[in-house]
């Protein structure tokens, strides 16, 4: 398990300074530079070439790159001119409300899912296991922001059930203090979810039921639940630890449509302002920190299969 692990986090190291690298050069893409969609498409060629010089724009890119790099390590994110305050400070007022929605979203779609899913496998191919069916493909099938907007006209414009807006305070506490205003954004994203834990869970679970060790486990004698929920269940997770994994990213880098369409202060709705006002920084430093959980939630995931699945620490 051990060298496993090791294995596993020298590629990790090796994903993070490939992504990294594109992600600088990505930012020497803006048309006429960074500094150019800073200052705004009246400065001069002057005014560029000195802030290329404050910033080290007109320095080789492994230099650039390296100084960048050492101020990630110091947790310097870099500073946003727009809203007049670092990056890291940013992150740190809307990532945990980032998470508490996304966090909370994906209970809600893994106390429907799961089970749900398990239902379908064992009932398949009945009338439940088609209606369910059904609606996992509506899930999968409409876009994130037109089921949001769907609810607003349903629960907010036609029967005034909830508010069409997100809380919109600037701490946790307040936000929960406001659960009314919460429901619908996170009903819109677990919606996309649940289909997503159903489907992979009707399949694990599917593909469960016709192994060697269920037949032998009913030879024995043990129950229809035992076979189900003791043996079957463990093993049908392996996909979902690893989907739960993957979703790592989301849950720190936000859930920008649902974010947008219910004006949600977090880190998708700051990221998405950041791409309006071609805020280099916030976008820079929300990348990064993306990243960082894209590659992390793939290594968790790792862990997790290997944990649940010894053959593939092999």
């Amino acid at each position: 398990m051990v060298g496993f692990l090791i294995r596993r986090i020298g590629q990790a190291l090796i994903v993070l300074f490939i992504v990294t690298v594109f992600t600088l050069a990505l930012v020497h893409l803006f048309p006429g530079g960074p500094v150019r969609a800073l200052l705004g498409p009246r400065a001069t060629a002057f005014q560029i070439a000195y802030y290329n010089h404050i910033y080290g724009f007109d320095q080789p890119f492994y230099l650039q790159y390296l100084k960048w790099v050492g101020q990630l390590i110091h947790g310097n994110l870099g500073f946003s001119y727009h809203l007049n305050q670092s990056v890291t400070s940013l992150i740190a007022q809307d990532l945990p409300k980032t998470i508490v929605l996304v966090g909370i979203g994906t209970v809600v779609s893994l106390i429907f899912g799961i089970p749900l899913g398990v239902y379908q496998a064992v009932h398949r191919n009945s009338l439940g296991d088609y209606v369910l069916t059904g609606v996992s493909f509506l899930g999968y099938a409409t876009p994130t922001f037109f089921f949001g907007l769907l609810l607003v006209s349903w629960f907010s414009v036609d029967v005034h059930l909830f508010p069409p807006f997100a809380p919109n305070s600037s701490s946790v506490i307040s936000i929960l203090g406001d659960p009314r205003a919460l429901v619908l954004p996170v009903i819109s994203y677990a919606f996309v979810l649940y289909a997503l834990w159903s489907r992979y869970m009707r399949s694990s679970v599917m593909d469960n039921l016709v192994q060697d060790y269920v037949r032998t486990a009913r030879a024995k004698g043990a129950g229809e639940r035992r076979v189900i929920w003791v043996h079957v269940f463990r093993n049908s997770l392996i996909s979902i630890v690893t989907l739960l994994g993957l979703s790592l990213p989301t849950m720190v880098a936000g859930a920008i449509f649902i974010e947008v369409v219910f004006n949600y202060p977090g880190m998708g709705l700051a990221f998405y302002q950041a791409a309006l006002n071609v805020d280099y920084e916030v976008l820079l430093g929300f990348t990064v920190l993306a990243t960082t959980a894209t590659v992390l939630g793939n290594l968790l995931a790792d862990v997790g299969y290997a944990l649940l699945d010894p053959r593939v620490r092999y």
